[in-house]
């Protein structure tokens, strides 16, 4: 009876009311984890997840070692919340003279942990319930989930693909926006847009006409501009990254993103900043010191570091930014030939560590299942890493759920690989291709 009695108080602690914040409905499925767990499992190549898989610099990771090994035993502890002093300074200094403007280190900056948390600052100090935030199609999944979580509601404007001329292949140029079409999603209730230039997944580099069409209407209707820049240096075959900041009207209503992972190829690092006026970084302090509070003091000691070195060869062939880009322009050239050669039509990219291939020619490989909600490639990717060891992105994850089927044929590699990774992904394509072709 005694046993019975405590069985039955038991059931009647377990709660039955649900748990989760409303805000949470809708967003919890993630397709990194879904994928990053299917690449360990399945893959041997993984071009999927965007890291590279060479180190940083030298003199990055001697910076590191020095901060966490040296006399300075301050370095181990707290810093300020919003960024240790010698980075604020210096990003101060190096984006100052980019934007052609003088930058309070305490006001116009303030680290991050990533451009992650960054973006997550933004949308929860910026959407309130019933704002509208505009997202460029294709775009980074988080944008849609960070929006919708801080009461806002996504409104999508896709880039359009414009088929080449003579035979050539796509280039990420190719895809525009509608100029009408843009300017029919601002209304009274638009509160942002989110802009990302290099853009991810598609490497696209958006023109300064581009982006003065994007800056006119946010001044006429009086929009905010969040800038995710973190691919700013990984830029190619002479492009150039225009900051939307420095453009007239852009500076007072702007908030740039920027990545030292994507900038020092140091993602494991989660060294992120914003760059603005103070009227809008001071909301993002708001959300930072009531959420991380504070960034790891050695990564940031030595980021800073890498900055200062940076700033003394700025333009210069022996910056790491010059070299980098040389190189994974390099990188970019050999999986593009190497896609084209198997028939994966790759769009060339402008920028970034990413290259989207059309994967059309290999539909006979993985036929379409009728009456299935899950996009064609999301399929196809998940289909080639289980059978070919090979880890690619589908594009449709780029894409919000009503647009998902609308480019449902192209899948997204990372090419920020040592030689031997892209290698072996080419030995996995030419595979793939005789196979196709033998009797």
């Amino acid at each position: 009876l005694r046993t019975h009695s405590l069985l039955s108080l038991f059931l009647q602690a377990k709660m039955s009311r649900p748990v989760q914040a409303r805000r949470l409905e809708g967003i919890d499925k993630n397709i990194w984890v879904e994928f990053v767990k299917l690449a360990a499992t399945y893959s041997t190549v993984n071009l999927g997840q965007g890291f590279p898989d060479f180190p940083p610099p030298d003199f990055l990771k001697e910076a590191f070692v020095k901060a966490l090994s040296g006399e300075n035993h301050m370095l181990h502890q707290y810093t300020r919340a919003f960024g240790h002093p010698p980075l604020v300074k210096i990003l101060a200094q190096f984006f100052g003279k980019l934007l052609a403007r003088d930058l309070d280190p305490m006001t116009n900056v303030m680290v991050t942990v990533g451009a992650y948390q960054a973006l997550f600052c933004c949308f929860q100090a910026f959407v309130d319930e019933g704002d509208e935030v505009i997202i460029i199609e294709p775009f980074f999944d988080c944008y849609e989930l960070m929006v919708k979580m801080a009461g806002g509601t996504p409104v999508f404007v896709p880039l359009r693909p414009k088929a080449p001329k003579d035979g050539k292949l796509m280039s990420s140029a190719d895809w525009q926006l509608d100029p009408a079409e843009l300017a029919s999603k601002f209304s009274k209730r638009t509160k942002a847009i989110v802009l990302n230039s290099p853009n991810n997944p598609l490497g696209k580099v958006f023109s300064r006409g581009e982006l003065e069409l994007i800056a006119d209407l946010c001044v006429k209707h009086d929009v905010l501009c969040i800038s995710d820049e973190v691919y700013e240096w990984l830029v190619y075959d002479g492009k150039e990254h225009i900051r939307i900041a420095s453009l007239q009207g852009m500076w007072d209503r702007t908030v740039i993103i920027g990545s030292a992972g994507k900038t020092f190829s140091a993602t494991g690092w989660k060294v992120g900043w914003t760059v603005g006026p103070n009227r809008l970084l001071q909301h993002l302090r708001t959300v930072h010191q009531n959420s991380v509070y504070h960034c790891a003091t050695v990564a940031q000691e030595a980021v800073a570091q890498g900055f200062q070195r940076e700033f003394e060869r700025y333009g210069k062939p022996d910056s790491y930014f010059v070299q980098l880009s040389k190189e994974l322009q390099q990188k970019r050239d050999w999986l593009v030939q190497s896609l084209d050669a198997v028939g994966m039509k790759p769009i060339v990219p402008e920028g970034t560590y990413f290259l989207v291939a059309d994967i059309s020619e290999f539909k006979s490989d993985v036929p379409d299942v009728p009456n299935t909600d899950e996009p064609y490639d999301t399929r196809f990717a998940k289909w080639m890493v289980k059978n070919k060891g090979l880890a690619a992105i589908p594009l449709s994850a780029f894409y919000c759920g009503a647009h998902k089927n609308n480019y449902n044929h192209f899948i997204r590699f990372c090419f920020a690989k040592e030689e031997a990774t892209l290698k072996a992904a080419n030995d996995i394509l030419q595979k793939w291709k005789l196979e196709k072709i033998s009797p």
